[in-house]
């Protein structure tokens, strides 16, 4: 079996428990293509992919994996040198590492879920990516502060190396608000699919 997933997604949330399927189902041969290019499943051989994103192909079938988040953080020793910003207005004295759109300049948006009140804020910084594992291992260096899939800044947060910064106001438009576990249309689909595919939904309905 062929699947495709994201960077990040793969190397922190997937990797880690791919063994214990693998034990579970011995018989089954997997192989796992780590990148962030969007593949074409059916031309380049793959069984289904993990998709982070809001548009998926109509000519596949796509299944919820989970909800995502997108965090703002940062490393304690840049917040003790630079400061804790209060507002989403602060950040525009900050040093941003983003994920760049374009040739726009960079902005983020942010929301309340108190009163909806939505701002947006022209950020600058030393550092652009379009990785965001690259983006968290800079914020790691305490070069600023970084705009991050939960997935992303999970493990960092739990160990303390990062710190959420504004945690009432939630990024808007940023990264994609769920995961999507998308295989081609096929009138019989492998078992190997469909057993990974209700395992994978099931580890992470837990």
């Amino acid at each position: 079996m062929r699947i495709t997933a994201p960077v990040a997604f793969a190397r922190q949330q997937l990797v880690p428990i791919i063994g214990e399927f693998l034990r579970d189902y011995p018989q089954v041969r997997l192989q796992l293509d780590v990148t962030d290019r969007i593949v074409s499943l059916s031309s380049e051989g793959f069984d289904l992919a993990i998709r982070h994103s809001d548009t998926l192909p109509e000519t596949h079938v796509a299944l919820p994996l989970c909800d995502t988040r997108t965090l703002l953080v940062a490393s304690p020793a840049y917040l003790n040198e630079q400061g804790i910003p209060r507002t989403p207005q602060d950040l525009a004295q900050h040093n941003c590492l983003y994920y760049p759109r374009g040739v726009e300049s960079p902005r983020w948006r942010f929301t309340t879920s108190a009163d909806n009140e939505q701002v947006q804020i022209r950020i600058q910084g030393s550092f652009a990516t379009n990785n965001s594992e690259s983006i968290r291992d800079a914020a790691l260096q305490g070069l600023g502060i970084a705009m991050l899939p939960d997935f992303s800044a999970r493990e960092a947060l739990a160990a303390g190396s990062l710190q959420q910064v504004l945690p009432a106001w939630q990024p808007v438009e940023a990264f994609a608000a769920r995961l999507w576990i998308v295989r081609p249309w096929a009138a019989q689909v492998p078992r190997a699919v469909t057993t990974f595919t209700h395992w994978l939904r099931a580890r992470f309905d837990r």
